[in-house]
């Protein structure tokens, strides 16, 4: 007989150790793969979570690096656009740390865990796997995908994936800078941007994004900002648009696995872990009621819509916005942002998490409309 567990969750990032510890603590058996054998490495992120984000993971402050107010912008002839808010608006985090402390809780609040250990197939409702303890089979009566952007158990259950995939790189070493600002490049990829953030003691984490020559943009763009001593170099994947459906066949998809990184900024913490918050009410209703069926799991879509679909779904639209823009039109917005009134919103309404009101607020300034009018003309009117 099958060893068996009510709930699977198959990735161990904070998408899967904060499902995995919700299910868990509501009751239900169950059990995390992860087919690294460290929890949290490699790194495959920035390491930069807004508040919002870092108290989604309820750990302790021990993973925090450093603490930024704002950001500043910088344009392609070098005009830097400053907005600082003078308190804490994100933490710099050692993403390692933060994901193993997200292992321990889930583990503490019952959870099993397999380490070196991959699914290389699911079968009705069980999953086949191999890994240290060679090849093993569990059965569940829900599995929860948070295996990242290239979720195996997306593959396998043939679903459709989120339609775009950014190339990231990143690197960290010594470069002066001030500690409390992050640093936005938006030419240095110009289907994303590239960005410096302070990590503490002199260090930054430089990084961009993009589709095409990334590996040859970035080299350029470390060299543009003067890093010196590349000490880590990170590289990962960026999905960005959610998958169309996110349930089905005993399945919930979760974090990167379901496309939930927001298309402003990359970042997938914040969505991730709200997303594992909704799943594992589902799942724990669907065990409670022994019911399995895609219609009971459809729940999951009707509560993440509610809560992060309107942001995601502006977000992607403003990422398809931004492939129009040309490198002059992205500076000269950077210059019409320059002002006093115009600042003071963007630091009482700007939120990393949810752009929507700020956006809304900053796409009705005339200074800014000129620019963006012909594309409004082609098809964004319903970003306003």
């Amino acid at each position: 007989m099958l060893p068996a567990y009510d709930i699977i969750v198959v990735g161990a990032g904070p998408a899967g150790c904060a499902a995995a510890r919700a299910c868990a603590r509501s009751g239900l058996s169950v059990l995390c793969i992860e087919e690294q054998g460290s929890i949290g490495y490699p790194v495959q992120c920035a390491g930069l979570l807004s508040r919002a984000a870092f108290e989604e993971c309820v750990v302790s402050r021990r993973s925090i690096i450093n603490t930024v107010t704002g950001a500043r912008l910088i344009s392609s002839t070098g005009h830097a656009l400053v907005i600082d808010a003078k308190t804490p608006k994100a933490h710099v985090v050692d993403r390692g740390m933060l994901d193993r402390e997200m292992a321990e809780a889930a583990a503490d609040a019952g959870a099993d865990f397999r380490l070196k250990t991959a699914v290389c197939d699911v079968r009705d409702d069980h999953v086949v796997t191999r890994g240290i303890n060679g090849q093993e089979e569990f059965s569940f009566k829900i599995l929860i995908a948070a295996d990242g952007p290239r979720s195996t158990i997306a593959r396998i259950c043939g679903m459709e994936r989120a339609p775009v995939f950014l190339a990231g790189i990143q690197a960290e070493g010594k470069r002066d800078c001030d500690p409390g600002l992050v640093e936005l490049y938006p030419d240095a990829s110009p289907e994303f941007f590239g960005w410096a953030i302070p990590s503490g003691n002199g260090r930054v984490r430089a990084g961009l994004c993009g589709t095409v020559q990334v590996r040859e943009r970035f080299s350029a763009f470390v060299r543009r900002i003067g890093l010196l001593s590349d000490l880590h170099l990170v590289t990962g994947t960026i999905p960005l648009g959610v998958m169309p459906k996110t349930s089905g066949r005993r399945t919930l998809f979760v974090g990167d696995a379901a496309g939930f990184a927001k298309p402003t900024s990359g970042g997938g913490v914040y969505t991730g872990v709200r997303s594992a918050r909704h799943a594992a009410v589902v799942a724990a209703a669907c065990c409670e009621n022994d019911t399995f069926s895609d219609t009971a799991l459809a729940e999951y879509e009707r509560r993440w819509q509610a809560d992060i679909g309107r942001e995601l779904s502006l977000g992607y639209r403003l990422f398809q916005m931004r492939q129009n823009l040309s490198t002059e039109t992205v500076d000269r917005m950077i210059l019409a942002l320059d002002d006093p009134k115009i600042i003071s919103e963007i630091v009482q309404h700007g939120d990393m998490d949810r752009p929507g009101n700020i956006t809304g607020i900053l796409m009705k300034k005339p200074a800014l409309l000129r620019f963006l009018s012909p594309l409004l003309m082609s098809g964004i009117r319903s970003l306003l």
